[in-house]
């Protein structure tokens, strides 16, 4: 009896091993093979780093163990602005940047994410990106500087906090701003701001210390996480459903090495560029969820919402159109990206810019 109760337990274990190797043969062969990608958010904390990590710590499941990321916080691996050096370089496998920081090495960036006054719904970046050929000559763009553009990631309206109350663009006048740089730090330079460049992860201290008066940056709930509360007293917006003037709809994407991309195959490519259109989805989501409960941890810190009117909103498209053109015209790649985004903002599907703004103005095709 004691016989055939020995031979009982050996099969019951016999039988579990098997079930597990049936269950995930593909795991353990795949874990021992797989590849892991260093990758980089420009996130510095609050809820969008740690969307970018949840996300991250799922793709190994998600792909049997043949892929997984090790995720970065910004500066964790180099600064910002190293990003794209340090994907060419291998440094980082890929990166989770906001798109406008490329246009020191690609003008057209400058329009493969928001404009002053341009594009203003997330859906309508994703026409341009994938109805209207944008994401076709994104990766021709990246392509050429050695990384492959996989997918915009839409977080939401970038907003401004500021020591001082701003209520008419009139009110920037003077102020030490912080922005992005390029094309919004030109918009405002011209209605009279005095315009810095720094990056995220340097905005609180140049609050704190004075160094800057007013200073853009991402939505409420990233912003409030990082302290913008205790040295700021208001937040300046757009009128009632326009949330941002200068980047309404603030864009991020997944950019990958050309060395490690080509290292993936086929399947893991489309997977890739699949799991970011549901990364930008949930990413998108989960941000604005957590503004909402961001904005009332703002008014019980005493910080005053301001909202800049419709005539504002007039005034700023007239300075913006010119600068539209202007950079457009620098680069003949940025003016082939533009003129996508200007049919479609002046068509009858959104109408955004009158035919009398563009008058006298040439785009050089």
């Amino acid at each position: 009896m004691k016989s055939i109760t020995n031979r009982r337990n050996a099969l019951r274990t016999i039988a579990g091993a098997g079930a597990a190797t049936l269950a995930a043969p593909h795991i353990a062969g795949a874990q021992a093979n797989g590849t892991t990608w260093k990758i980089q958010t420009s996130w510095p904390g609050g809820a969008g780093l740690q969307i970018f990590k949840d996300w991250c710590a799922t793709i190994q499941e998600k792909t049997g163990g043949e892929l997984a990321f090790t995720p970065f916080g910004a500066n964790d691996v180099v600064g910002d602005f190293q990003l794209y050096d340090a994907v060419k370089n291998g440094v980082l496998d890929a990166v989770n940047p906001f798109t406008i920081y490329a246009q020191g090495i690609i003008p057209a960036a400058t329009f493969l994410t928001s404009i002053p006054l341009g594009l203003r719904n997330p859906h309508e970046f994703d026409v341009f990106y994938y109805g209207l050929g944008g994401i076709d000559i994104a990766r021709e763009l990246y392509a050429a500087q050695g990384m492959h553009f996989v997918g915009p990631v839409h977080h939401g309206p970038n907003i401004i906090h500021s020591k001082v109350p701003i209520r008419s663009i009139d009110d920037f006048r003077g102020r030490k701003m912080r922005l992005p740089g390029g094309m919004v730090a030109e918009v405002f330079t011209e209605i009279g701001a005095e315009t810095t460049v720094l990056p995220g992860s340097e905005i609180f201290p140049a609050l704190e210390k004075g160094t800057i008066d007013v200073a853009d940056y991402v939505g409420p709930a990233v912003n409030y996480a990082l302290g913008f509360s205790q040295v700021t007293d208001y937040i300046v917006m757009g009128p009632p459903g326009f949330m941002s003037l200068y980047q309404p709809v603030d864009i991020m994407d997944i950019t990958v090495g050309m060395d490690a991309w080509n290292a993936l195959s086929p399947e893991m490519q489309q997977f890739v560029e699949m799991e970011t259109h549901v990364y930008s989805d949930m990413h998108h989501a989960a941000i604005q969820a957590a503004d909402q409960e961001a904005w009332g941890k703002f008014e019980a810190d005493g910080t005053e919402v301001t909202r800049l009117s419709q005539d504002d909103v007039a005034l700023m498209t007239e300075v913006a159109v010119p600068i539209w053109y202007d950079y457009a015209n620098r680069d003949p790649q940025a003016a082939r990206v533009f003129k996508i985004q200007l049919d479609y903002m002046m068509s009858g599907s959104l109408g955004y810019v009158d035919p009398a703004l563009t008058e006298g103005l040439e785009l050089k095709l």
